[in-house]
């Protein structure tokens, strides 16, 4: 007979491997989606260097709480890398900055159409790949410091006697926290700001906000500074939470993409509900049930195999199936974004 603590151990299992890891994963992904959806929104391009980017705001982090943690500062129970994050946007800053003055800039004036625009960010990609590999190689790079678990499972097995201890990592609860404020801040400036508007109303109609007086080279400017920021931040999360590699955030830009255009590409609000579908999706055909079944369900129906709908060496293969059925369904994703051209 089902017993309640079988329930309870199940639920807690759940939650330890799927529910928590894909709250935390989600809002990693709705961040770098937001940051290529404004790019698109806002620029009218497909921003291909977007996961380099990332990787390299979250290096320029790892560098910086190396040589913080060299001259003995810290945030004890917190990670070091949240006093060096706010330098390292301002290098990402810099970067896209300077990327934009000399690349696409150009191609702006000259009116290119958005392929152009795509084969130029891909160059700019491998351009920011090889700045990365060669500063700091191409190998996993640990540098999370402070308290690793708000809640340790050993504890949480002792305190309710329960066979599955609650595990919660410092690291998920700062994305979640770091995310929401992040968020919250972003609508609040593009809704409630001058600035914010000008950029939405360049989005809608960029000849007409040209007519209104709006300086286009500020809302460009702007534009990558948040996307920068939003990079920068999203990757050193992501790197706090597992491990820094290099082509580790080449490989988030599916899961991002598919993130920004499920939502509809161009609306920030899609951009973060279709982060966390696609988290959650990714986690929720990987994950083996086995274990989970195992508390539920009679000895006798127990499953023998891992009871798993896809080896986690596919993750990243739900993201492009879902990408592919959006594409083909409703192109303008689930809040009628822009059509991807």
């Amino acid at each position: 007979m089902l017993e309640l603590t079988d329930i309870i151990n199940a639920l807690v299992l759940l939650s330890n491997f799927v529910l928590i890891p894909a709250l935390s994963y989600g809002s990693q992904l709705a961040m770098g989606a937001l940051g290529i959806t404004l790019v698109y929104g806002v620029l009218r391009f497909s921003n291909f260097a977007h996961g380099d980017l990332m990787a390299f705001g979250t290096m320029l982090t790892i560098l910086l709480t190396w040589w913080l943690q060299s001259i003995g500062i810290s945030l004890g129970a917190f990670p070091t890398a949240l006093l060096a994050l706010p330098f390292a946007i301002l290098g990402a800053i810099a970067l896209s900055l300077i990327f934009d003055k000399s690349v696409y800039q150009f191609y702006r004036n000259q009116k290119s159409s958005p392929v152009i625009f795509v084969i130029v960010s891909t160059g700019v990609m491998f351009m920011m790949n090889a700045i990365v590999r060669l500063i700091i190689g191409p190998n996993d790079q640990r540098f999370f410091d402070g308290t690793k678990f708000i809640i340790h499972p050993r504890e949480f097995k002792d305190f309710t006697g329960l066979s599955e201890g609650l595990a919660i990592k410092s690291t998920q609860l700062l994305t979640v926290v770091i995310t929401l404020v992040t968020v919250i801040a972003l609508f609040w400036f593009l809704q409630k700001t001058r600035t914010g508007k000008s950029m939405r109303a360049y989005s809608d109609n960029e000849d007409l906000a040209l007519l209104s007086g709006i300086n286009p080279n500020k809302v460009i400017w702007i534009t990558w500074i948040i996307v920068a920021a939003l990079a920068t931040t999203a990757g050193t999360l992501y790197g706090l939470d597992k491990s820094f590699k290099p082509f580790t955030y080449f490989m988030l830009l599916l899961p991002m993409f598919a993130s920004a255009i499920l939502g509809g590409i161009g609306n920030p609000i899609g951009a973060v509900v279709g982060g966390y579908v696609i988290a959650f999706s990714e986690v929720l055909v990987t994950y083996a049930y086995k274990k989970f079944l195992i508390y539920l369900l009679p000895e006798f129906m127990e499953p023998r195999g891992l009871a798993q709908f896809l080896s986690t060496d596919y993750k990243f293969a739900v993201s492009f199936i879902i990408l592919v059925v959006v594409l083909l369904i409703r192109p303008t994703g689930i809040f009628k974004g822009k059509t991807i051209r």
